[in-house]
């Protein structure tokens, strides 16, 4: 069995073309424990190349593991192939070419029958032969001009219809081009262009086996039908590594501070205002605004918030004891909003409230629904909305200094949907209970009629 190195998969994963005793192209890969010291190049852009010759081939000196060949190497082993006396070169150049064409398309196992490649592996079985499975490729015209160099004389474009017409001077050096198509036919498979193209191969080496003419053929592609970009390993560090999703910049809260410490913290997502009612939002958050006004002290906190754009929002809290949960409770009392000259403002007391040393915390604070903030009915302007959005507000108790102490979210943990599930359950529980304490609650007779015997009488007294 013939081994030949085809291309490397990846660091450790090498493929190679193997024609195996039953005539068919097969790939294996080898998984090495070691890098091999051959230089790989970021840029993996190469085409196969097969050379046969019926005439005979200088060996070819093995190489490492997924070693792409360059046009100086390649042009030293041709110098060493076309030293001496004339040569006819047989050039099939089809128009892409990768290595992966073959084991896709080749035969394996020595299922010749459903290989593309019967002639070409017919040819390099009962010929001298050579295979780069990766050359590396810079242009499409740098074969046919290596060729030429190294012959000396000018190409001929020939066909297999007009071959056989062509008088051959073997006495002196001949370069004869085959154009091969690849995949581009309209109502063909790729398969069928290559076997088509296989074809074309034998019968190009029959006519030269009839006209008796000792020749060299090689087979590659204008340029590579698949290009593969790797990264440097010099660049990209190999070995596992977590990903990690980049934290978005959460701007910080709004805090007032007496005295340098913090006194009242405010955070919000969006504080969107609306003055026509309508769906345009004007989002103060995103503005800077001052806290001259504020003020805080161990039963009212008072924060302002003014912005350059001629918006003022004012939050009103206080916080007292209630003797029934035997604790003080804040509350967020009033939110003011002035703008163009008026006033209006929304009490939220009533829904806005949480233990004086906690914070609290709701996703959607409005006054339009789901009603938090209750406007009041003295309102010059009574179409203004306010929305604010990931609310959090603390006006006592910070002792986490910059940090809002724990929340109390607005959201309840029992809904209306788990209250009806739970007492729906009940319900059908006390029915079950019930149902099954009649049933215990059945007794079954204790005497039975005897056909044969007298008839059971039961006293009346029983």
């Amino acid at each position: 069995m013939d081994l030949t190195l085809l291309g490397r998969i990846d660091a450790r994963i090498y493929t190679f073309l193997c024609f195996n005793s039953h005539g068919g192209i097969r790939f294996v890969s080898v998984r090495t424990s070691e890098r091999s010291p051959t230089t790989y190049r970021d840029s993996v852009a190469q085409v196969p190349l097969l050379m046969w010759s019926s005439d005979g081939l200088p060996a070819l000196a093995s190489t490492a593991a997924g070693h792409i060949t360059s046009k100086e190497q390649l042009a030293a082993y041709l110098s060493s192939a076309f030293k001496s006396g004339p040569h006819t070169v047989l050039l099939f150049l089809q128009d892409k070419l990768s290595k992966d064409d073959f084991t896709v398309f080749g035969g394996v196992f020595g299922n010749k029958q459903d290989g593309a490649f019967g002639n070409l592996e017919a040819a390099l079985h009962s010929s001298s032969s050579v295979m780069f499975p990766a050359l590396e490729w810079l242009d499409s015209s740098a074969i046919p001009a290596l060729l030429q160099e190294k012959l000396g004389v000018s190409p001929l474009l020939v066909d297999a219809d007009t071959l056989p017409h062509l008088s051959i001077n073997t006495s002196a050096s001949n370069l004869l081009i085959i154009n091969l198509p690849y995949c581009t036919s309209f109502g063909k498979s790729c398969k069928e262009v290559l076997h088509d193209n296989d074809g074309i191969i034998g019968k190009v080496l029959s006519v030269m086996k009839d006209k008796n003419v000792l020749y060299t053929a090689i087979y590659t592609g204008l340029k590579p039908s698949r290009v593969i970009s790797e990264a440097s390993l010099s660049v990209h560090p190999a070995g596992r590594s977590l990903l990690q999703a980049v934290v978005p910049e959460v701007k910080p809260p709004i805090m007032f501070n007496v005295s340098g410490n913090p006194c009242v913290m405010l955070w919000a997502q969006n504080l969107n205002i609306s003055l026509t009612g309508e769906t345009a939002w004007i989002d103060l958050a995103a503005q800077v605004p001052s806290l001259t006004g504020s003020t805080c002290n161990s039963s009212n906190s008072l924060l302002v918030l003014t912005y350059s754009s001629g918006y003022i929002l004012s939050f009103a809290m206080s916080q007292r004891f209630y003797p029934v949960s035997a604790r003080n409770w804040f509350t967020l009392d009033s939110v003011q909003l002035q703008a163009n000259g008026q006033t209006s403002s929304f009490t939220g007391s009533r829904n806005i409230y949480a233990p004086a040393e906690y914070s609290f915390h709701c996703q959607s604070v409005t006054s339009f629904r789901d009603i938090l903030l209750v406007a009041n009915k003295t309102n010059p302007s009574p179409l203004w909305r306010l929305n604010f959005i990931d609310f959090q507000i603390q006006g006592f108790g910070l002792a986490n200094g910059t940090n809002f102490s724990y929340a109390s979210d607005c959201a309840g943990f029992f809904t209306p949907g788990i209250w009806m599930g739970l007492l729906t359950g009940l319900l059908f529980l006390w029915i079950f209970v019930y149902g099954l304490h009649m049933i215990m609650q059945l007794n079954t007779m204790d005497r039975f009629d005897d056909p044969k015997g007298p008839s059971i009488s039961v006293p009346q007294s029983e």
